[in-house]
């Protein structure tokens, strides 16, 4: 299995890409993170790759794992990323089902 990029080959391959030095492509990514971490409380997209929004968890009921015990989880604020769909199809290949089965009566709709 390949590793993960690191933020300097990340910042490397950029830079590669669009010619510019290492350390520019990595302050550029730096302020990327500062900016999203900022803007996540209204929503912050990058496009093509997904959303961070803030999202509200209610209070609920639990079990702790080592006794068997039940606990109150208090509600509770946290940060979920949504992937996008152009970044889902590319990763995942193809079209999602529900597109496949519009293609296929589009065909069977052709033929008669």
């Amino acid at each position: 299995m390949a590793k993960a990029m690191s933020k300097s080959a990340v910042a490397a391959a950029l830079a590669a890409k669009l010619d510019v030095p290492k350390k520019q492509a990595a302050l550029c990514l730096e302020e990327l993170a500062n900016l999203a971490y900022d803007q996540a409380k209204n929503g912050f997209t990058l496009p093509g790759l997904g959303k961070l929004v803030l999202v509200q968890r209610k209070a609920r009921m639990g079990r702790n794992p080592a006794t068997g015990e039940t606990i109150k989880i208090p509600a509770k604020k946290v940060v979920k990323f949504r992937v996008a769909k152009a970044c889902k199809d590319a990763i995942l290949g193809g079209a999602p089902k529900a597109a496949k089965k519009k293609a296929a009566k589009k065909k069977v709709a052709k033929k008669k």
